[in-house]
């Protein structure tokens, strides 16, 4: 009975894994398709949304039934509760993926990314592909030093969406609004993802230790918002 939850488990870890991989490849396409003016591949990133979506149903229904039937307590228990939490993280990133390809779609033919900040956005992109690969790194191999790592390479997201800003509120900024409320809400897209893979990482160091970080909860739920900052430049 015990080989079998464990194998189960076994099958969450792996899904959560496979989970970053989805949303990896999600915002890594969004971002092509935000600077290249790709339709095509901004409708494929939202088309291929709904199997994160899937995957983390059948993770929770999963995770509910080992509760369920198995009861399980102490260290079982927090792998149990805390893979459902990391599930609804990835998730989470592969709708602001989605949400960057949104506004690649609305755009269309054009580029929704001035000329002056595509290398800004494009290492972006970039970084946001790092971290979440990174996170799959650490669920598979609960690496507490990895995910330590993780909050550092936030500080380099945080580093370009304040770069983004200060561009956005320089005295040569002379774009149109929607110009400005896209690269506003891309950016938020971006730093938002990050914040989840910090989630993530801090969901990790929990479970192997059993210590709360003071930080983690509030991170949460301040990444809760994202429900608050609906896509106002899509239809």
């Amino acid at each position: 009975m015990r080989k079998a939850f464990h194998e189960e488990l076994d099958r969450v870890t792996e899904g959560l894994v496979e989970m970053t991989r989805l949303a990896s490849s999600a915002m890594s396409r969004a971002t092509t398709a935000l600077l290249d003016s790709d339709v095509q591949l901004a409708e494929s990133v939202i088309g291929a949304d709904a199997a994160i979506d899937a995957l983390r149903e059948e993770l929770d229904l999963l995770s509910f039934d080992l509760l369920a039937l198995q009861q399980p307590v102490a260290t079982d228990l927090r792998m149990v509760v805390t893979s459902m939490r990391m599930s609804s993280d990835i998730e989470r990133m592969g709708d602001l993926a989605r949400h960057v390809a949104k506004v690649a779609r609305l755009r269309y033919p054009n580029s929704a990314v001035p000329p002056e900040l595509r290398s800004i956005i494009l290492e972006m992109g970039q970084v946001a592909e790092r971290i979440v690969t990174k996170a799959g790194s650490v669920i598979a191999a609960r690496d507490v030093e990895a995910a330590k790592q993780i909050e550092r390479d936030d500080d380099a997201m945080d580093d370009l969406h304040r770069q983004l800003f200060e561009t956005l509120a320089s005295p040569s900024w002379n774009h149109p609004a929607e110009v400005t409320v896209d690269i506003t809400l891309v950016g938020r897209y971006y730093e938002r993802f990050a914040d989840h893979a910090v989630s993530v990482a801090r969901r990790v160091i929990f479970l192997v230790t059993g210590e709360q970080n003071a930080d983690s909860e509030a991170s949460h739920e301040d990444a809760e918002d994202d429900e608050a900052h609906p896509e106002t430049t899509t239809p």
